[in-house]
């Protein structure tokens, strides 16, 4: 068998490609039927998300697998040729494609590195495979890793702490002027997309108060009812500044509506509390003199960007430790991979041993008919004795090498040497041990469990094109 994961994401594809691939809740069941129906497609998971979609498979061929799902992602819409899909595609097998979607769990392949809410989608997609029983053993041992890992690099690293966008960049900022954001009033002053979007931001954190005005009175209801908030009257921001111990301007204005002068005369009406200014307008609504003033914070658009790059900076320094958590992760479940592939063997190299001896003493045993019982059981036990010599050495070097470079190569030789080219049917077992120490049962297959030793770093390799 082999994992191999085909997609696109907004690194390979623009929106307008990836929302004709993009698959609704209501249809992942009958996705991953048809998915599945593919001659050689064992198991599946589909991802779809805005910005990426991706088939994770177990599939008993490589290049076939490729393209059983490559024809799935076409199908599913059917104005999207061939042609126009190829292009945007990438796939990985093996550890490539087990430290990919480590790398999508754990954020370190999305628009935003450190954002979380990946990990809940990949949940919600395993969550459908398992339910339609479209993962077996192989995906649900993979995806479930992937979810760990992900939570290993939160908890281990710092990639999550900072903010990475302007609105967020603000409720940050906001946090270190007042460590506690309980029962602060906000004043937002405008309506602007990221000033509304960092006020939500705010209440979010524990801003209990937002009083809102705009020049249209109408909208600055609606904003106030949207936030649960109060609205005042536009001509009265100035007054409103005293009890304000946040303000969000975002306007269309050409001039300054705060001045210095209404911040100072503002402070004292707060007893110098403290107080912070954050202007999103562009051009500026907030006079710059008021920075020197004692206590008062501000802040422009300008700032804000400056902490936004300082923490993508922080965040990028994070993601390195991160990938390598990655490469430690794929190289402990590569080791489980591998290991699964010896055991199908070893139980048919026993079969296969246990057949031929059970044949030739039926032989003997015709023409010995005269035996005594007590002769009989010598007669076996001495084929068994002989069978098991014969084979010891090859089980406990298979066993030896299960997680070696070379691996694979010893499974080959026991099978082409024995004849095993066939493995029993029905075969099960109960006693493979997962990457994380938990049994798991083994159903067979009677293709090859993926080569890892043979595939490249899964982080340093940047994947391949379907052809």
């Amino acid at each position: 068998m082999h994992i191999i994961v085909v997609g696109l994401s907004h690194k390979t594809a623009p929106v307008e490609i990836r929302e004709k691939l993009a698959v609704p809740e209501s249809r992942l069941r009958e996705a991953l039927s048809r998915l599945c129906a593919y001659p050689g497609v064992r198991e599946g998971l589909l991802l779809s998300t805005c910005n990426r979609v991706e088939v994770y498979a177990v599939v008993e061929e490589l290049e076939s697998g490729y393209g059983r799902v490559q024809e799935f992602l076409a199908d599913t819409h059917l104005s999207l040729s061939s042609e126009q899909l190829t292009p945007h595609l990438y796939w990985h097998a093996g550890d490539r494609a087990v430290g990919h979607l480590f790398r999508v769990a754990s954020s370190l392949d999305s628009m935003i590195i450190g954002e979380s809410q990946i990990l809940g989608q990949i949940k919600d997609a395993f969550e459908v495979a398992m339910t339609h029983k479209a993962s077996g053993l192989l995906l649900n041992k993979i995806v479930k890793k992937a979810i760990s890992v992900a939570k290993r690099v939160r908890t281990e690293t710092k990639i999550a702490e900072t903010a990475v966008s302007v609105s967020y960049a603000a409720v940050e900022l906001a946090k270190k002027i007042f460590s506690n954001l309980n029962e602060k009033t906000v004043l937002l002053i405008g309506a602007g997309e990221m000033a509304k979007l960092a006020a939500r931001h705010l209440i979010a954190n524990g801003v209990r108060q937002v009083r809102i005005t705009t020049r249209n009175v109408q909208h600055g209801l609606e904003l106030a009812q949207r936030f649960n908030g109060t609205a005042v009257p536009f001509d009265d921001y100035k007054t409103e500044l005293a009890d304000a111990d946040i303000v969000l301007v975002s306007t269309g204005a050409s001039h300054y509506l705060v001045t210095a002068d209404d911040v100072q005369r503002a402070m004292r009406q707060r007893m110098s509390r403290p107080m912070f200014l954050i202007d999103i307008s562009v051009p500026r609504n907030i006079d710059p003199a008021v920075r020197p003033i004692d206590d008062a914070f501000l802040f422009d658009i300008d700032d804000l960007h400056m902490r936004v790059e300082q923490n993508r900076e922080d965040r990028l320094r994070e993601a390195t430790k991160a990938e390598q958590m990655v490469i430690e992760e794929v190289s402990v479940l590569g080791q489980w991979l591998q290991s699964l592939e010896v055991t199908p063997t070893i139980v048919a190299l026993r079969t296969r041993t246990e057949e031929i001896k059970r044949r030739e003493v039926d032989k003997i045993m015709a023409r010995l008919g005269h035996l005594a019982p007590e002769d009989r059981a010598a007669v076996e036990s001495m084929a068994s004795a002989i069978i098991n010599k014969m084979v010891h050495g090859t089980m406990v070097t298979l066993k030896a090498e299960a997680t070696s470079a070379s691996g694979a190569a010893y499974v080959d030789a026991a099978r082409r040497f024995f004849n095993l080219e066939e493995t029993p049917a029905g075969y099960t077992s109960g006693h493979a041990e997962g990457p994380d120490g938990q049994g798991t049962g083994v159903s067979n297959g009677t293709g090859r469990l993926p080569d890892t030793s043979a595939v490249p770093h899964p982080i340093k390799e940047q994947g391949r094109r379907v052809r």
